[in-house]
């Protein structure tokens, strides 16, 4: 544990459409691993992944091929998911997204600002895909898929680890999710965080504004104006 009393304000930043991009490397390590562990092919492109957790998309494509859902069926899947996961990063369109590097620098070198990630990877699959792009180190802790199946339990899983982490408790109103879709607005609102939305992802700028998030920016690329946001 850190003691850095200074820390007051708490970023959760989510993964995927946020961070980074990965040229479909997710689903196709999916259906890899679909084959492999049940052998069974078909397409996930039916299935909306973006904003879910893992345990949650599995158990949709369960449903979709008749899978039963046990915890058995859980853990054989995922583990070849994760072991199918970084081949499948190795592809051009996989890619960090603009402006990260810059702010996550800006905010790691901030005096009042901690932060973790927020996502619905699996920890495992989080790291994988953060460390890929050399991001991993950023975030000494967060809230993962394997924390809940859904997205709006993961709050508390979060400040747990922050206050184990700084030795100290965040306000509410001093956390921010910064995310790309309204899945992220609506994690933020079920444990009374603020959300900075940027429609890097899945939803345009338009539908992001339509869940009235506390603020939001097209991208991450001005790290003046995101700076603004998260320490205003």
């Amino acid at each position: 544990m850190q003691n850095v009393s200074s820390k007051t304000t708490l970023l959760l930043w989510d993964i995927d459409g946020t961070l980074i991009v990965s040229g479909g490397a997710g689903s196709r390590a999916l259906t890899t691993a679909l084959r492999h562990t049940f052998g069974l092919d078909g397409s996930l492109d039916d299935i909306d992944f973006a904003g879910r957790t893992d345990r949650w998309i599995l158990r949709k494509i369960f449903e979709k091929f008749d899978v039963p859902a046990t915890e058995e069926n859980f853990a054989r899947y995922l583990e070849v998911y994760l072991s199918a996961l970084p081949a499948e990063l190795s592809n051009p369109q996989a890619c960090v997204l603009p402006g990260v590097r810059e702010v996550l620098s800006a905010t790691a070198g901030h005096p009042a600002l901690a932060q973790g990630v927020l996502t619905g990877n699996v920890r495992r699959g989080a790291q994988t895909k953060l460390a890929h792009h050399g991001l991993w180190d950023h975030f000494p802790f967060g809230a993962f898929g394997d924390d809940s199946e859904h997205r709006n339990e993961l709050g508390p899983h979060a400040l747990r680890r922050a206050r184990e982490h700084h030795g100290a408790d965040f306000a509410a109103d001093r956390v921010w999710i910064i995310g790309d879709t309204a899945h992220d607005i609506a994690c933020a609102r079920a444990f009374g965080a603020r959300v900075l939305a940027v429609a890097t992802g899945g939803h345009t700028f338009d539908e992001l504004a339509g869940h009235h998030p506390d603020a939001l920016l097209p991208d991450l690329t001005d790290t003046a104006a995101v700076l603004r946001v998260l320490t205003g």
